[in-house]
């Protein structure tokens, strides 16, 4: 049992905040990097790289706005950005596996796959957890599942993200013997 809700949802905003700030950078070196511009194999797998670093964005911001306005807000005002945030989140899960499905896709790991599959299934839970923890309007401490699952979501993304791009740079070592 959480005893001071709004200081653990403060804090969620606080580490959520931080997991965002730690994502771009970590986009941010990648897309600036020889490897990017090496890799990119087709447009499809560009663009559904794209999708996922969206979906991740979104997976985590929805722990930070939501948990920011259950605290300093009415609870029908956290309501309706939790279901905003749901909204783009389904509407970004969707896109992702558009993406899936597209000719030259992400095609680069298995592990991408399934966790999509994973996520997917993680969203709907996000999505009907406080409904059904809490009714109409949930009060706060309903979201918590919802908004840890989130966390959890967008991070193991990211871990498939990451172990996509080393799948994809195996065998290209430049540590080669040089003749001297």
């Amino acid at each position: 049992m959480i005893v001071d809700e709004e200081a653990f949802l403060t804090a969620l905003s606080g580490v959520s905040a931080t997991l965002i700030g730690s994502f771009i950078v970590g986009a941010f070196f990648y897309i600036d990097s020889e490897q990017h511009r090496h890799l990119t194999a087709s447009e499809a797998a560009d663009k559904y790289l794209r999708a996922g670093v969206q979906w991740i964005f979104i997976a985590f911001s929805m722990p930070l706005f939501v948990s920011l306005a259950l605290v300093s807000m009415e609870p029908v005002v956290g309501a309706v950005v939790f279901i905003v945030f749901s909204l783009i989140l389904i509407a970004s899960s969707v896109e992702t596996g558009r993406r899936i499905l597209a000719k030259g896709r992400s095609g680069l790991s298995r592990g991408l796959l399934i966790n999509h599959w994973f996520s997917t299934v993680s969203v709907v839970a996000i999505v009907v957890l406080p409904w059904v923890v809490g009714g109409w309007p949930p009060p706060a401490e309903a979201y918590i599942p919802s908004m840890l699952i989130s966390l959890l979501i967008g991070f193991t993304s990211t871990v498939a993200l990451v172990m996509a791009q080393f799948d994809a740079t195996m065998g290209m070592s430049s540590d080669e013997p040089t003749a001297e």
